[in-house]
This record gives C-alpha cells, sequence and structure tokens, in this order.
C-alpha cells in the first residue's frame, strides 16, 4: 500500500550522525517531497560525540516543536556510542511521551537485534522500529502512522485510489484514474473505516460497532453484509474482477471487516 499526501509542514527532527550519507540524503528529500520540513541535529566539532547528539536533540524539542524525530541507534564507531540513541530514546520519552518517535537502525538484523527492539518498546510511548535499508517511501509512510495524520489519497494495491478529501474512489488502469461513479453515500462511508484502517496498520479489523451506523432496518448485520456485497462487487466491475469472500473485503466472523490490498 501507498499514498500520497501532503505533511502540511510539520516538521521532523532527524537525528543521525550519518545525515549526509546517501541513504539519508533520499529520506530527507522524500520528506520534504511530501511536505514535511526535517530539521537535522548537526553538533558542529571537531570530535562530536553521541553525547552531544543528545544535548542537541534535547535542546531542538524544545526550541523546534517537531511532529515526530526520526532516531538512529547507533552514533560513532566506538562500543561506547553503540547504542546511545536508544539513551537519547528514552531522554525524549523522559520529555515527552507522547511525541511518535521512529527508530531507524542497522539492528532490524543479526547479533544485536533484540538488544535494540527491547529497548525501544520497554521505552514506552509512540516507538517503531525500521531498517535502516528501508526505502524512503517506507521510512515516511511508517513515520505518517505514527503521527497518526491521514493522507490525502490510499492506494489500496495496484487497482483502486480513495480520495477522502473529494469523497471518491477511482479504478487505476496504467496510470490513470477513473472515477467510479456508483460508489456513493454509505458505501463511500463504508470504504472510508475501512481505507483509514488499513492505512493506520495492514490487517487492522474495523469492528462492527463501527461499520453498523451505515446499515438500515431491525437486522442491522444483514444490511451491512448487503452493502459489502454491493461494494465489493461495484469495486470489482470497475477493474472486471469478480471478488470472492477472502478477497479485498473479508468478514472475520462475530467480530468486523478489514480490506486487504487485492492481487494484480
Amino acid at each position: 500500500m501507498t499514498s500520497k499526501s501532503i505533511g502540511g509542514g510539520q516538521k521532523i527532527l532527524v537525528v543521525d550522525d550519518e545525515h549526509m550519507s546517501d541513504l539519508m540524503r533520499s529520506v530527507l528529500r522524500r520528506l520534504e517531497t511530501d511536505g514535511f520540513k526535517p530539521v537535522v541535529v548537526a553538533p558542529e566539532g571537531e570530535f562530536i560525540t553521541g553525547d552531544d547528539y543528545e544535548a542537541q536533540t534535547l535542546f531542538a524539542m524544545e526550541t523546534k516543536r517537531p511532529s515526530a524525530v526520526l532516531l538512529d541507534v547507533r552514533f560513532g564507531e566506538y562500543d561506547s556510542d553503540r547504542f546511545k540513541g536508544l539513551s537519547i530514546l528514552q531522554k525524549i520519552i523522559d520529555s515527552d511521551g507522547s511525541m511518535p518517535v521512529l527508530m531507524f537502525t542497522q539492528y532490524a538484523h543479526g547479533p544485536y537485534r533484540d538488544t535494540a527492539v527491547t529497548a525501544s518498546l520497554s521505552a514506552g510511548g509512540s516507538v517503531d522500529f525500521i531498517d535502516k535499508l528501508a526505502s524512503p517511501e517506507e521510512v515516511v509512510l511508517r513515520l505518517r502512522r505514527l503521527i497518526g495524520s491521514t493522507p490525502e489519497a490510499i492506494t489500496i494495491g495496484s487497482l483502486f485510489e480513495f480520495d477522502a478529501d473529494n469523497a471518491a474512489v477511482y479504478a487505476i488502469d496504467n496510470g490513470r484514474r477513473e472515477l467510479i461513479r456508483e460508489i456513493q453515500g454509505m458505501k463511500l462511508e463504508i470504504l472510508n473505516e475501512l481505507a483509514s484502517a488499513m492505512y493506520r496498520s495492514e490487517g487492522e479489523l474495523v469492528p462492527f460497532s463501527r461499520l453498523e451506523r451505515f446499515s438500515e432496518g431491525e437486522d442491522s448485520r444483514a444490511s451491512l453484509r448487503v452493502r459489502i456485497r454491493e461494494l465489493k462487487v461495484s469495486l470489482g466491475k470497475a477493474v472486471s474482477r469478480e471478488f470472492g469472500a477472502n478477497e479485498l473485503i473479508i468478514n472475520v466472523r462475530n467480530r468486523g471487516y478489514r480490506l486487504v490490498n487485492p492481487s494484480d
């Protein structure tokens, strides 16, 4: 799943001693392309240590008021700074327990993975963990999920695009969008709930209690099933497909529905 959206000028504090590397330059460009304002922590001096990054990070937290922090785990080449980012993380959480922090690290695999993951999870707060080799697009997507910002548009696999701002659903064909006119009203509201949940976390379930308000009649579950079926048929017709029970919109018995990316 991908998204296109505007960051609204939200500041992202970037704390990484390799911020001048090609990899990090790509991440910074992607943040700017998506409308964010990266604020890079870059201590000056001949001999910079993890402590310098920690001090400047806390100062920037107070003065720049970022919406989220992109934080590396390791600083420098010395063993003492191997997990300096985890110390900085704890200081951030102590300062602002609600601050979203994406831990950007090379320890997604290997002997230090458990140490890094366990420490980041135990810190509490809104913390996520991503491989440093992840694409810039994935970094931005994970930051958006942490911040909780809603995208301008959400793509559903390679077949559909849901545009909440314009209350529209499009079928995608060779990069071109075609409006699916029959998806309106309650069907559009149902898809909005399902797409927003999938954006927050792929596989997230939307409980019946959130969807039954879009149904009618005494048997709300039966009415909802009809609307879901109509929605799937409308989406399928737009791409010349017939989606089965375990495709696109799945009924999780006695719990609710989830939206999944369709196969190409």
